[in-house]
């Protein structure tokens, strides 16, 4: 093959995202849509400190209408960042009740999270993007995984912080877990144009008592 002809010769790496095939410009378009949505959404969450209190007593109070806590089971819950719900209240009681709870951990980037354990005593240390983690707890698969949302459309598709961490995380576990996405009241839209990677939840929970099951 010469000079020429190497050069021209088709490439289709460039439409594999995460290892789906994928048009480029729709791709395009979507993260867009998406970073904007996602920066409009975390302003709208900047809530004042009762309204905050208020809306994650109403999604304390919901889990635990929906999660039948039971001595052994595996929940993977979240420590708080951006104005996200604090359940670490909720974590401590479901500790109590003999669940083990587990966090995520990112250990390298663009890949699954692992999930440590987690106790109220645990020491805990900064890991990605500065956010605490358990420093020693044991890796453990979660029976249930709990999400933040930054927003959710009408079909339970999630908008995160935009790493695909929870997606490619809840694709590679088998079985798959149940899954139950938490947020504050006015995150819903009506798509994030779902792309062949997204993976729904199960579940939806809002601070304002709404729920939607897929």
């Amino acid at each position: 093959m010469n000079d020429d002809e190497r050069e021209s010769a088709p490439c289709f790496a460039h439409l594999l995202v995460d290892g789906h095939p994928i048009d480029p410009d729709t791709a395009r378009d979507v993260a867009r849509f998406r970073r904007a949505e996602r920066t409009r959404l975390i302003a709208a969450r900047a809530l004042s400190s009762t309204e905050r209190e208020e809306g994650t007593a109403v999604l304390i109070e919901g889990l635990q209408g929906i999660v039948a806590l039971q001595p052994g089971m595996t929940i993977a819950v979240y420590w708080p960042i951006r104005g996200e719900p604090d359940l670490r209240s909720w974590m401590s009681n479901a500790h109590a009740a003999g669940a083990r709870i587990v966090l995520p951990v990112v250990v390298e980037e663009r890949t699954p999270l692992e999930f440590r354990t987690w106790t109220p005593d645990c020491r805990m240390v900064r890991g990605f993007w500065n956010i605490l983690v358990p420093a020693d707890g044991e890796p453990a698969s979660p029976d249930l995984v709990i999400a933040p949302l930054v927003g959710v459309d009408d079909a339970l598709y999630r908008l995160g912080n935009g790493g695909g961490y929870y997606d490619r995380t809840l694709a590679s576990i088998d079985p798959p877990p149940q899954s139950i996405g938490v947020g504050f009241a006015g995150c819903t839209v009506p798509t994030i144009y779902p792309m062949p990677w997204d993976v729904p939840m199960d579940d939806v929970l809002l601070s304002d008592g709404t729920r939607q099951t897929r």
